[in-house]
């Protein structure tokens, strides 16, 4: 019986194990919004098995290459080894499980076509089409195919591909309008290059495609194309533009010449636009897209070449402010320290107050006031300030990182029944991503705000099911795989419970600053990913006691090496109501005991398995997955 919280030192809250329980135990898969089993591809990789390890995390996510280098992992937030020590890296074994056998994989042949197809334990990363193969067999039987039926989607960010990859599967032929040039929205645009490779966005595309799904890029809907032609000529409509519009800042200088948004920033990076930027840069936002921004302002080569023929090295000077301390930032730890070593220089708990511009109205100077507080008591988004207390930091361009906002203005006047609401979003049903307009679906950015990459896969998964039910009439009802199996001879690695984490490797700083594309992360090679993943507390194995054998010997307890398990009389727990009753076989008179066990704790050791004289302790494996199906 699990220990969840103790009240007193007489009196212990406690949890008794059902379904819900088992599933939270593997805080990983069930903090992921795809529901991808990360302990099942740790274990896997400390197992030596990647091409399985790669099999699970491809199973739910059409796009786990990526996320290996840039998902925003909750996964690794959730993980149970942080409260002992420090989580388990799950995003960098994830990146090295896909660069073993997915896209990224040395094996992966870009042009190659599979006429044959021998089922999941055959993948080998022949190309795109033996990819597309495996996801399609993967889904086989579950559902009735749709008739191929077309559907319109706009965007081609995390959502939009996330959409494609699943309407092709179950049936539909869907066509995917990209108003940019290139593929993957705010992945390719927004993403510095030296983060995510463009080769290995290019190759996971490759894969969605050959599933069937068209991207047109180039083409922008409400110009090259009417959204009302979209109504008329495809069975349903999905809308899953990003927020890709810097967000302004309504302070005194900031239309001056010189003040650049930064997803545009990073937009005319990524495309090879010309930038015409100063020397002393400062960057307002404390996320990880200022952080992107300031490592890309550092590395970006001017080109204007004269110029760069002008240009001493080390003279531009990067700084980057934000209201919040240290701690508040919401940036990606990894990032501040990252950035710090390429010489990004830090100012905390300031707001800006004004943009000083020269005679040409171009920028001169930012001021800055002391932040006293980000947040207010009741954890709101409320800054206060020090008025008298100013920070002037020269500057010749200005870059705002504090946020993004949609473009809708591809929706004509009359919107076609897509109704706004009174903050100018789209109005959309939350269960089922639809708007006013039964044909029209939304998912990503426009859905639910600007989240992580891995919110935006897992709603385009769930648009691209609503869309399922509305043209065939036909539902999908989610359906959950459980096993629980006894482990006979569960064993760990020798000395996992205090092996440290091992950082990802990365490149050293005056190598990675050379161009724009070159990679910080280098990831682990195999010897570190299996010493790594072996640091996994295997959440999903369990302590499972037989009462019948059990003789309540305390050896158990006596064994545990963090004290997670004890033997209590069953008075002492505060319990649901009527749950004493059935525990005691209706006798709650009777003096009974129980053990009590502290999940954050336990380590699965099997120590305590071991020890038993009565063989009364099993260590089991659950194991969960959802599976959508016709009923």
């Amino acid at each position: 019986m699990p220990e969840t919280e103790p009240s007193d030192t007489r009196t212990f809250e406690v949890r008794v194990p059902d379904r819900g329980y088992w599933k939270e135990q593997i805080c990983c898969q069930y903090a992921c919004p795809v529901g991808t089993d990360a302990r099942g591809y740790v274990r896997a990789i400390a197992a030596g098995d990647y091409r399985r390890a790669y099999r699970i995390a491809r199973g739910p996510n059409p796009l786990a290459s990526m996320c290996g280098r840039v998902c925003g992992a909750p996964c690794e937030a959730a993980c149970r080894r942080g409260k002992i020590d420090a989580p388990v890296s799950i995003r960098a074994l994830k990146r090295f499980a896909c660069g073993e056998h997915g896209p990224e994989s040395p094996r992966f042949k870009e042009d190659e076509t599979t006429a044959g197809f021998g089922g999941m334990e055959d993948l080998d990363c022949g190309g795109p089409e033996e990819m597309a193969a495996l996801a399609r067999e993967s889904v086989r039987g579950r559902f009735v195919p749709a008739a191929g039926e077309t559907v319109a989607i706009v965007g081609s960010g995390p959502a939009g591909l996330a959409a494609g990859h699943d309407l092709a599967l179950l049936g539909f032929r869907p066509t995917i309008f990209e108003w940019e040039p290139v593929p993957a929205g705010m992945l390719h645009l927004g993403v510095p290059s030296y983060r995510l490779p463009r080769d290995l966005i290019r190759r996971e595309i490759a894969v969605i495609e050959a599933l069937g799904v068209d991207i047109r890029c180039g083409v922008k809907v409400g110009r090259d194309v009417g959204f009302d032609d979209l109504l008329r000529e495809f069975a349903a409509v999905l809308i899953a533009v990003g927020a890709k519009r810097s967000r302004k800042l309504a302070i005194p200088g900031a239309e001056g010449s010189g003040v650049l948004g930064g997803v545009d920033f990073l937009r005319s990076v990524a495309l090879g636009e010309p930038v015409s930027m100063g020397r002393k840069v400062v960057v307002i936002g404390g996320g990880s897209v200022a952080f992107d921004v300031s490592r890309t302002a550092i590395r970006h080569e001017e080109v204007d070449v004269s110029r760069m023929a002008m240009r001493q090295e080390g003279v531009r000077d990067v700084s980057l402010c934000c209201l919040e301390s240290l701690r508040e930032m919401p940036a990606d730890p990894v990032e501040i320290r990252e950035g710090e070593e390429e010489g990004v220089r830090r100012f905390n708990r300031v707001g800006p107050v004004e943009i000083l511009l020269d005679g040409e109205g171009h920028v001169r100077e930012v001021v800055f006031q002391r932040v006293l507080a980000v947040f207010d008591e009741s954890g709101r988004f409320s800054p206060r300030y020090d008025p008298g207390e100013r920070l002037v930091l020269p500057a010749d361009t200005v870059i705002l990182a504090i946020g993004q906002t949609m473009d809708l203005s591809f929706l004509p006047p009359g919107r076609d029944g897509v109704a706004l609401t009174e903050r100018g979003l789209l109005q959309v049903d939350r269960e089922t991503l639809s708007t006013t307009n039964p044909k029209v679906f939304v998912a990503g950015d426009a859905a639910h705000g600007t989240r992580l990459m891995i919110d935006a896969i897992a709603s385009g998964k769930k648009a691209a099911r609503s869309i399922y039910r509305y043209v065939t009439g036909r539902d999908l009802v989610p359906g959950e795989v459980e096993a629980h199996r006894v482990l006979d001879r569960f064993g760990r690695e020798a000395g996992y419970e205090s092996t440290p984490r091992l950082p990802v490797p990365a490149a050293p700083v005056d190598e990675r600053m050379g161009r724009m594309d070159h990679p910080v992360e280098t990831g682990y090679g195999r010897a570190d990913a299996s010493a790594e993943a072996g640091r996994c507390l295997d959440c999903g194995v369990n302590t499972i006691f037989d009462s019948e054998r059990c003789i309540l010997c305390g050896g158990c307890a006596d064994v545990c090496p963090t004290l997670c398990l004890k033997l209590v009389p069953i008075e002492e727990l505060s319990l649901p109501p009527g749950t004493r009753e059935t525990l005691c076989d209706g006798d709650p008179g009777e003096k009974w005991s129980s053990i009590i066990k502290d999940e954050d704790r336990c380590i699965r050791c099997a120590n305590c398995e071991r020890r038993c004289p009565v063989e009364a302790i099993t260590m089991e494996r659950y194991t969960f997955r959802e599976e959508w199906r016709c009923p």
